[in-house]
C-alpha cells in the first residue's frame, strides 16, 4: 500500500487517478503469479501501537502563533480533566474514537479504533474541521464565549501522525477481511491455470476477500461480476474509507477508466465548447459534429462521464456527445461558488431555512420577551436569577425538541437500505423496494386546474377513437411543454390530477394500454411516448418490472433519439437504467447505463421520478470513483444526499453530504453542505458535531437572514443538550450560542431588519447577564435600544428600563438614574400606572445604589402605592421586600422586619411558581438576616430553611447554594451545631459537584475534612481522610501546588490520628516536597513546622519532630531570617527534649532560644519590619541536608489512593 493511503478529502494517491500515465500498462505473467517475492509486503501493518496521539495547540490568528495564555489555560482544563474524564470520553464518542488517555501536559490525547467505520468517521470529521471545534467546547469556558475578538482570533489546531492513522486503517481493513482494491496492472490468466485466476484490467476494481499467508486472494470483478484468484501483489486497497463503506453498501457493476478520457485536475463546465475531432454517431440519440465545430452544452459537462448534452450550433440537433472529442480547455468551468451544483439546485438545499423563517424569528422574539414593563426587580435577586439551574429541570417552549427542516421532516417509516456485498443478494427484496413507491392524493382544492380532466366511465364504454382524443391531443405535443411537468414529477399527480371516476388502478392501466393502441395506430409519436412512459410507471408500482423495461425500450424506440423534451428522454433512460440495474442486465445496458447516468447527473435542476433512481446515482457514484474523477464523485454525492433527503431516508444521507463537504471546499458551496450536515447531526443527537459544523459554516448567509436564524435555533437547542444548561421560564441562554447569535445579528444588519436585530440584541444581554457581564450587556442593549426608537415607542420604553437595569447590575447607578429620569418625566402625559410604578422602583434602587435612601424610600413607596392601584399583588411584594432591604442596609432592624414580613405574606398569596418562589427565597434570607442580628435564633433558621426548601422544590441549584452557605455560617459561627454544619456542608459539596465548580469541590471537601477530624472519631476520622484526599486529587488537577502540598500534609496528620504510623512519613515528606518544587520558601517553612507539630502534640513517636524542625525549618528560617519562627521552633525543641530525657540537647536548645529572644527583644519591631538576624553566632549544630526527607515518587503513588 506503501503511498497510496490518503485518509484526506481530496485523493492524491500514487496511480493518479484519471490521468494518463507515460509508462506502458504491464500484464503480468504466469512467471509472476508464481513469484511468490514481496507478495503481501505492501498489506502488512508495521509493528506499531494501536493507539494514535492526538495533538493540539491554540492559536492566534492575528499573530499566527501559539496563545500562550489560551494555550496554558487549556492545558490546565485538560489536566482536570485526566482522572474524570466522562466528558471527553463521551466528546470522542461523538467522534467515532475510543479515548485510552489524556497527556495534559503534552497537550494530547491517546485515542484507537476498532472499526473501520470508526476510523472513517473519524478521519471525516477531523478533515472537515470539526475535532478541533469540538475542542474548543470541552477546554473553554463562558468568559473564552463571550469575548468576540477572542473567539474570531483563536483556532485550535489539531495534528496526528498520517503514517500511523494509515497503519491503523490498513490493520483494520487485513482485519475485515473483505475489502475494494484497484488492479495497479493488468493480469492475464496463465495458460496451464485458465479459469483459475481472474483476468484483469489496469485500474480495474475488485472486491477480494483475503486468505492468510497465500499470494494469491479470492477476487471479484466489479466490472464482469467474474470471480477468480488474484496476485495480492497486483492490487492495492482502495485508500478512502468512504469508498469501501460506499462499494460494501450499495454493491453494483461499474465500468473501466478509459485511457483516452481526460479528467484531471478539469472542473465541470457548461456553456460552449469547440470539438478537437469529428464524429461520426453510431446510435441516433448521439449527435454528428465535425472537427472544430463549436457544440452548446446543455447542463454540465463532467470529467470521468463518457457523454454529455449538446446542441449543435450548426444544425440545432441534440445529442449525446462523446467528452473524449471535445477540447476540456475551451468551455467555462463552473465558478467556486456552486463548483458542482447550480445556483437553483443550491439555494433548494437552503430549504429548511427559508420554509421556517418565520419560526425561526417567533422563536427568537419568544427568547427576548421580557417582563421588566410590568413586573417589579427585587434588588439583588439577579444574584440567583442569573445562574444555571438544576440540569434536569424541565424545557419550556422555545427550547423543546422542535426540529428544523420541517420541509424535510416526513414522517414516514423508511426502511434503511440494508448492505450487502453479495451479488447474490434477495431480488424479491429489491422488486419490493422498487414497489414502495407511493404517491399523495393531493385535495381538491390544493390542485390547480388542470390541463386535462378525463371521466373513464363514459371513456371505457366503448373504444373509439373520439373517446380518447382528448388525451392524444394533450400528450402528443412535440416538446416540453409546463404542464407535462406533472408527468415527471416524484409524486406522479399527473394520475390524481386528470383522471377520475374509476375505483382501482387496473382500469386506469386498461384505459391507459387503449390509450397507446390508438396512439400507436395513428402514428402520434409523442404521445404514444408519453403513455409508454406512464404505463411503465404503474408496472413498477405494481413490481412487474420486465414488463415496465418493455414500456421503456418501446418508448426509447418510439422517440428515436429525439430530444425536444428532455424530462421525457431523462425520465426514460432513468428508469430503464435502474430496471437493469436491478435485474443485472450487464450485457444489455451497459450503454444505456452510460447515457442513463449522463442524463441524470447532468441535467440540473431535473425533478426525481421515482426511489430506484438512487441505483442510477450509485452507479455514477461507483464510475467517479474508478476514473478518480472529484467532480464526478462530488456531483453524485449530491444527487444521493438530495434524493435521500426528499425520500426521508435521513440515517442514510450522512455519508453522502460528509463526503459532499469535504469535496466542496469553497463558500458557499460548502454552506450547502454544511447546511445539511447542521440538520442532521442534529437529528441524529450528536450535539458536539451539529455545533461545530455551525461554527465551521462561514460568517455570511446564502439564504439571507433565515438560514442564520435557523442556525442560532439549532445551536441554542444543542448548546443546552452539550453543556447540560437547563432552560428555566425565563430563558437560560449558553455562551456557546454567541457566536451563532452575532453572525446572525450581522445578517440581520445587512437586511436592516430592526426586529430581528432588536431581538437577538436582547438575547445577547441575557447572556452577558447570566454570566455577570453587564458591560457586555449594556453594549448590546444600547443597539436594541437606538433599533426599538425606529420600531415602535412601547419597544423604546422596555428596552430603556432593560438598559436600565443593566447599569443598575454593573452597580452604575447614576447612568441608570440618566436612563430612568426622563423615562419618568415621558410618563406624566400618560395613565399607565403599571409602567410608572415600574419606573418608580428602579429609580429607587438607583438611588439606593447612590447611597441617597430617604429618596429611594420616596420612590419605593410610591411604586408601592402604583402597584395597590393596579391591584398588583406581586408587585407590592417586591416593593416591601426592597423597601425591607434598603432599611436593613440601614440598621434599621425593627421597619425592616416589618416590611419582610409583609412581603413574604403577599407571596404565600401568590399562585406558586419558579419566579416568585426564588424571588420569595431571596426575602427570607434578609429575614433570616433581620432575625439573626435581633437574636431571634429559631425563627432565622427556620427562615433559613424554608428557603431551602423553595429551593429544592424547584431543584434551582444556585439558590439553594446561596441559602445553604447562610446555614454553614449559621452553624458553624452563630449557632454552633457540628453534626447540623456537617450535613449541610455535604449538601453544599453536592450542588458544586452538580454545578461542576471543582475549586468550590475542593475547597468543600477540605472544609469537610476540617469539620469531621473535630469530631474525633474512628469514624469521622476516617470520612475526614477520604475527603482530604479527594481535595488533594482535585487541587493536583487544578495544578494548586500550594493548597495540594497542605492537602498531602493534612492527610499525614490523620493517619497519625488514626494510627497508621506507615503511611505518615509518606504523606509528610509528600508534602514538604510539594512545597519546594513550587520555590516558595514560606510555604516549605510552614509545613516544616506543621509536620514537626504532628509528633510533637501527639503522644507517639515525639523523637520524629526533631528532624522536621532541626533539619528542615531552622535553616529555612535562617535563610530568610524569620527570626520569631526560628526562635518559636527551638522552644518547641527544647519543650521536647526535656519530654524525652535528652536535657544536654534541652540546655543547647535553650540556651540558643534565649540568645534569639534578646535579640528579638533589643531589635523589637526593626527584626519584625526588615527580618535582620544579629550577626553574633548562634553555635547551632550544623543541620542536615533537608534533601534526606524527600520520598521517592513511586512510594507515594503507591500508597496514594486516587
Amino acid at each position: 500500500m506503501g503511498g497510496c493511503f490518503c485518509i484526506p478529502g481530496e485523493p492524491s494517491l500514487s496511480w493518479g487517478p484519471g490521468k494518463e500515465t507515460p509508462s506502458k500498462d504491464p500484464t503480468i505473467s504466469s512467471e509472476f503469479i508464481s513469484s511468490s517475492e514481496s507478495k503481501e509486503k505492501c498489506f502488512l501493518p508495521q509493528n506499531m501501537t494501536p493507539d494514535l496521539t492526538l495533538s493540539f495547540s491554540v492559536k492566534s490568528r492575528s499573530r499566527r502563533c501559539v496563545n500562550g495564555p489560551l494555550q496554558e489555560a487549556a492545558r490546565k482544563r485538560l489536566w482536570a480533566l485526566e482522572n474524570e474524564d466522562q466528558e471527553v470520553r463521551a466528546l470522542f464518542k461523538d467522534l467515532s474514537a475510543r479515548l485510552v488517555g489524556i497527556q495534559s501536559q503534552k497537550a494530547q490525547f491517546l485515542i484507537t479504533f476498532k472499526t473501520m467505520e470508526e476510523i472513517w468517521k473519524f478521519s471525516t470529521y477531523l478533515n472537515l474541521g470539526y475535532v478541533s471545534a469540538c475542542l474548543e467546547h470541552l477546554l473553554f469556558d463562558h468568559k473564552y464565549w463571550l469575548n468576540c475578538r477572542l473567539v474570531e482570533d483563536t483556532e485550535i489546531q489539531v495534528s496526528v501522525d498520517d503514517k500511523h492513522l494509515e497503519a491503523i486503517y490498513l490493520g483494520l481493513l487485513i482485519q475485515e477481511g473483505h475489502f475494494f482494491c484497484r488492479a495497479m496492472c493488468s493480469v492475464a490468466q496463465p495458460a496451464e491455470k485458465e479459469g483459475e485466476y481472474l483476468t484483469l484490467c489496469r485500474n480495474e476494481l475488485i472486491s477480494v476477500k483475503i486468505a492468510e499467508g497465500d499470494p494469491e486472494w479470492e477476487g471479484v470483478s466489479l466490472v464482469t461480476g467474474q470471480r477468480g484468484l488474484v496476485p495480492v501483489s497486483a492490487v492495492e486497497p482502495l485508500p478512502l474509507p468512504f469508498h469501501q463503506w460506499f462499494l460494501k453498501n450499495y454493491p453494483g457493476i461499474c465500468g473501466l477508466s478509459r485511457k483516452k478520457d481526460w479528467t484531471g485536475s478539469y472542473q465541470i463546465g457548461r456553456g460552449k465548447c469547440k470539438a478537437w475531432k469529428e464524429y461520426e454517431r453510431e446510435e441516433k440519440d448521439e449527435l454528428n459534429f465535425r472537427q472544430g465545430e463549436s457544440i452548446e452544452i446543455i447542463g454540465f459537462v463532467i470529467p470521468g462521464l463518457q457523454w454529455f448534452i449538446g446542441k449543435s450550433t450548426l444544425s440545432g440537433e441534440v445529442g449525446f456527445v462523446p467528452t473524449r472529442n471535445i477540447d476540456p480547455d475551451s468551455y467555462s468551468p463552473m465558478s467556486k461558488n456552486s463548483a458542482f451544483f447550480s445556483e437553483e439546485e443550491r439555494c433548494s438545499l437552503g430549504v429548511l431555512g427559508s420554509d421556517r423563517k418565520a419560526e425561526c424569528a417567533d422563536f427568537l422574539h419568544t427568547l427576548a420577551q421580557t417582563d421588566i414593563t410590568s413586573i417589579y426587580r427585587l434588588s439583588g435577586f439577579e444574584s440567583i436569577q442569573n445562574l444555571p439551574n438544576d440540569l434536569s429541570a424541565s424545557q419550556p417552549e422555545v427550547f423543546k425538541d422542535t426540529q428544523p427542516g420541517g420541509a424535510w421532516e416526513e414522517h414516514q417509516a423508511v426502511g434503511s437500505r440494508q448492505s450487502s456485498s453479495s451479488e447474490d443478494s434477495s431480488l424479491e427484496e429489491e422488486l419490493l423496494s422498487a414497489a414502495s413507491d407511493t404517491y399523495h392524493l393531493p385535495e381538491p382544492d390544493d390542485l390547480d386546474d388542470p390541463e386535462l380532466l378525463m371521466d373513464l366511465n363514459t371513456c371505457q364504454e366503448e373504444e373509439e377513437a373520439e373517446n380518447f382524443t382528448p388525451i392524444l391531443a394533450f400528450l402528443d405535443h412535440k416538446g416540453y411543454a409546463d404542464h407535462f411537468k406533472s408527468l415527471y414529477d416524484f409524486s406522479f399527480s399527473f394520475l390524481t390530477s386528470s383522471f377520475y371516476s374509476y375505483s382501482e388502478e387496473d382500469e386506469l392501466v386498461a384505459y391507459l394500454e387503449a390509450s397507446r393502441k390508438w396512439a400507436k395506430r395513428s402514428h402520434m409519436t409523442w404521445a404514444h411516448a408519453r403513455l409508454c412512459f406512464l404505463l411503465g410507471r404503474l408496472s413498477v408500482r405494481k413490481v412487474k418490472l420486465s414488463q415496465a423495461r418493455v414500456y421503456f425500450e418501446e418508448a426509447i424506440h418510439i422517440l428515436n433519439g429525439a430530444f425536444e423534451d428532455l424530462s421525457l428522454a431523462a425520465a426514460l433512460y432513468i428508469n430503464l437504467a435502474a430496471i437493469y440495474l436491478r435485474q443485472r442486465l450487464r450485457h444489455k445496458g451497459s450503454a444505456l447505463l452510460e447515457k442513463a447516468g449522463v442524463l441524470l447527473a447532468c441535467l440540473p435542476d431535473r425533478e426525481s421520478s421515482a426511489k430506484s433512481e438512487l441505483d442510477v446515482v450509485a452507479y455514477v457514484l461507483r464510475q467517479g470513483i474508478v476514473s478518480g474523477s472529484c467532480p464526478l464523485e462530488a456531483r453524485a454525492c449530491f444527487l444521493a444526499t438530495r434524493l435521500l433527503l426528499s425520500l426521508g431516508r435521513h440515517d442514510e444521507v450522512l455519508p453522502f453530504a460528509e463526503r459532499l463537504q469535504l469535496l466542496s471546499g469553497h463558500a458557499p458551496a460548502s454552506d450547502a453542505a454544511a447546511t445539511i450536515l447542521s440538520f442532521l447531526y442534529d437529528k441524529k443527537y450528536l450535539p458536539h458535531l451539529a455545533v461545530a459544523s455551525v461554527r465551521q459554516r462561514g460568517t455570511q448567509s446564502t439564504q439571507g437572514m433565515a438560514l442564520p436564524i435557523w442556525h442560532v435555533h439549532l445551536v441554542l437547542q444543542n448548546a443546552s443538550k452539550l453543556l447540560g444548561i437547563p432552560s428555566p421560564s425565563w430563558g437560560e441562554v449558553s455562551a456557546l450560542a454567541c457566536p451563532a447569535l452575532r453572525q446572525a445579528l450581522a445578517a440581520c444588519e445587512e437586511q436592516a431588519d430592526w426586529s430581528t436585530q432588536r431581538a437577538l440584541c436582547l438575547i445577547l444581554s441575557k447572556v452577558y447577564l447570566q454570566h455577570r457581564s453587564p458591560d457586555g450587556a449594556i453594549h448590546y442593549l444600547s443597539q436594541a435600544l437606538m433599533l426599538s426608537q425606529l420600531l415602535s415607542e412601547q419597544e423604546a420604553f422596555e428596552s430603556s428600563l432593560c438598559l436600565a437595569w443593566a447599569y443598575l447590575l454593573a452597580s452604575q447607578a447614576k447612568k441608570a438614574l440618566d436612563v430612568l429620569e426622563p423615562l419618568l418625566y415621558s410618563l406624566k402625559e400618560k395613565e399607565s400606572v403599571t409602567q410608572k410604578g415600574v419606573v418608580h422602583n428602579l429609580l429607587g434602587l438607583a438611588l439606593q445604589g447612590e447611597g441617597r435612601v430617604n429618596k429611594a424610600a420616596k420612590s419605593y413607596l410610591r411604586a408601592l402605592n402604583r402597584a395597590q392601584e393596579a391591584g398588583d399583588v406581586r408587585n407590592q411584594a417586591v416593593t416591601l421586600a426592597n423597601l425591607g432591604h434598603l432599611t436593613l442596609k440601614s440598621w434599621t432592624q425593627q421597619p425592616a422586619r416589618d416590611y419582610l414580613l409583609q412581603a413574604v405574606q403577599l407571596y404565600s398569596k401568590l399562585q406558586a411558581s419558579m419566579e416568585t418562589d426564588m424571588e420569595l427565597v431571596q426575602v427570607l434570607l434578609w429575614l433570616a438576616q433581620v432575625q439573626v442580628y435581633g437574636r431571634h435564633l429559631t425563627s432565622g433558621r427556620f427562615c433559613y430553611e424554608m428557603a431551602l426548601l423553595f429551593g429544592l422544590r424547584h431543584r434551582h441549584l444556585k439558590s439553594q447554594l446561596q441559602v445553604t452557605k447562610s446555614l454553614c455560617h449559621f452553624y458553624s459561627s452563630v449557632s454552633p451545631n457540628p453534626e447540623a454544619c456537617i450535613t449541610y456542608h455535604e449538601h453544599w459539596l453536592t450542588l458544586a459537584q452538580q454545578l461542576r465548580d471543582r475549586e468550590m469541590e475542593g475547597r468543600l471537601l477540605e472544609s469537610l475534612g476540617q469539620l469531621y477530624r473535630n469530631l474525633n472519631t474512628a469514624r469521622s476520622l476516617r470520612r475526614s481522610l477520604t475527603c482530604i484526599k479527594e481535595s488533594l486529587r482535585i487541587f493536583i488537577d487544578l495544578g494548586e501546588k500550594d493548597k495540594a502540598a497542605e492537602a498531602w500534609l493534612g492527610a499525614g496528620r490523620l493517619h497519625y490520628l488514626m494510627q497508621e504510623d506507615e503511611l505518615v512519613e509518606l504523606y509528610l515528606q509528600a508534602a514538604i516536597q510539594k512545597a519546594l518544587k513550587s520555590e516558595e520558601p514560606s510555604l516549605a517553612l510552614k509545613l516544616y513546622e506543621e509536620a514537626g507539630d504532628v509528633f510533637f502534640n501527639g503522644t507517639r513517636h515525639r523523637h520524629r519532630a526533631v528532624e522536621y524542625y532541626r533539619a528542615g525549618a531552622v535553616p529555612l528560617a535562617r535563610r530568610m531570617k524569620a527570626v520569631r519562627t526560628e526562635l518559636r521552633i527551638f522552644n518547641k525543641l527544647t519543650e521536647l527534649q526535656i519530654s524525652l530525657e535528652g536535657y544536654e540537647k534541652a540546655l543547647e536548645f535553650a540556651t540558643l532560644a534565649a540568645r534569639l529572644s534578646t535579640i528579638a527583644e533589643s531589635q523589637g519591631g526593626l527584626i519584625l519590619r526588615q527580618g535582620v538576624l544579629s550577626s553574633g553566632p548562634t553555635h547551632l549544630p550544623p543541620a542536615e541536608d533537608t534533601g534526606r526527607l524527600k520520598p521517592t515518587s513511586k512510594r507515594v503513588r503507591d500508597h496514594f489512593v486516587y
